[in-house]
């Protein structure tokens, strides 16, 4: 990627001012961020591993009304908790020039991980979903093209539904997430 995102280093939130600043869904957040525990030692060990790993930071583009933040940072913000990589949050609305380098399909979807080495070289990136969840709106916006068709706003509801199926009920998408991003971080 040859996206530069230095110019954002030190403009967003830490992740415990993040939290403790929303003014929706706070509670739902820190019940994901409570309920998070590592798939196995291996899976911790290997993110511990990253902390000799100076050259590199990430910025989460996330909105505490979303509900994919609310489920998917609290995972972010544990597993790169034992990497003790800089991590800042950059609330999607005050940064919109960089949310728009990182469209999902053509949209604005959050949250989005960006890693970048010191210098803000874009490594890679995860989000905004699980693949297993991100795919159901994969195939939701392939066959679903018209926003205006008169049938779009119940087909997207139906496909929100399918995605939250997808999510579970329980913790279990977090191990999901943790392994994701482990493959990312591996090729970087």
């Amino acid at each position: 990627m040859s996206v530069n995102v230095a110019h954002k280093f030190g403009s967003g939130l830490k992740p415990q001012a993040f939290m403790d600043t929303m003014s929706k869904n706070k509670e739902a957040f820190a019940g994901w961020y409570q309920a998070f525990s590592w798939p196995s030692e291996e899976e911790r060990q290997f993110f511990a591993s990253l902390r000799h790993r100076d050259d590199l930071r990430c910025l989460i583009l996330a909105a505490d009304w979303c509900g994919d933040v609310v489920r998917n940072v609290p995972v972010l913000f544990r597993a790169l908790e034992e990497t003790e990589m800089p991590v800042e949050v950059l609330v999607m609305e005050e940064h919109l020039d960089l949310m728009d380098q990182f469209l999902t399909m053509g949209g604005r979807a959050i949250p989005i991980a960006i890693f970048a080495d010191t210098g803000g070289h874009v490594l890679g990136k995860w989000g905004p979903r699980p693949q297993h969840v991100q795919a159901v709106m994969v195939a939701f916006k392939q066959q679903n093209p018209d926003r205006s068709a008169p049938d779009y706003e119940e087909k997207i509801k139906l496909a929100r539904a399918e995605m939250l199926e997808k999510y579970g009920e329980g913790t279990g998408y977090q191990a999901v997430i943790v392994k994701e991003l482990k493959e990312l971080l591996s090729s970087i």
